[in-house]
């Protein structure tokens, strides 16, 4: 057992990181590289990437980087993941970008794949899951859907940027999302607050 500097024991987190074929691989990469800044503060991390995540950031940033992060991947198929189940005890599940496509099916309930199963499992498990979603402008499904996902417990975050932080790349700007969610998941970053130092 770990302990933090007041002697409390440290609860190391199980966080899963799953992204889909909306627009915004930059949220997926620049999460994924803040929480390998931070990996004292979680024991496992898995990922999960749709066919379309893949292709689009191959589109949007222009390679196959995705590869090379030494985290464990799981096809978005394979059912005996860990997390398909809440006895896996992943207390967290952060979905960067979440299409519009897979917010519907997590608000019908429809686990059509692991992404999907895996946040309903941590729905009925109660736990911590946070859906990222991009899309512009939303429709009156999906208000509802995310309505839905809300009462369930879930968190909607939409990708919308700020600015009074004067980002000044496009990683910088994305930043403003993912530090938020990474407050969200409730983890320790160091980022700009407002009437803060940061």
């Amino acid at each position: 057992m770990e302990y933090d500097y007041k002697g409390i024991p440290k609860i190391m987190r199980k966080i899963l990181v799953a992204a889909t074929g909306a627009s915004g691989a930059i949220y997926f990469k620049v999460l994924l590289d803040k929480l390998l800044l931070i990996k004292g503060q979680w024991n496992e991390l898995a990922v999960v990437m749709s066919d379309n995540a893949r292709e689009v950031w191959e589109t949007e940033l222009g390679n196959k980087e995705y590869d090379h992060y030494p985290f464990t991947f799981y096809n978005k198929n394979d059912f005996s993941a860990p997390f398909a189940s809440g006895s896996g005890q992943f207390d967290t599940m952060i979905i960067i970008p979440c299409s519009m496509g897979t917010l519907g099916r997590i608000a019908g309930g429809i686990s059509n794949d692991l992404i999907t199963r895996a946040a309903d499992v941590i729905l009925k498990e109660r736990r911590k899951l946070i859906c990222v979603v991009r899309e512009t402008p939303y429709n009156l499904i999906h208000i509802r859907n995310m309505e839905a996902v809300t009462l369930a417990g879930g968190i909607i975050c939409p990708a919308t940027p700020s600015f009074y932080s004067r980002p000044e790349t496009i990683e910088d700007v994305a930043s403003t999302v993912v530090d938020r969610v990474i407050d969200l998941a409730g983890l320790d970053i160091s980022t700009f607050r407002w009437g803060g130092n940061g």
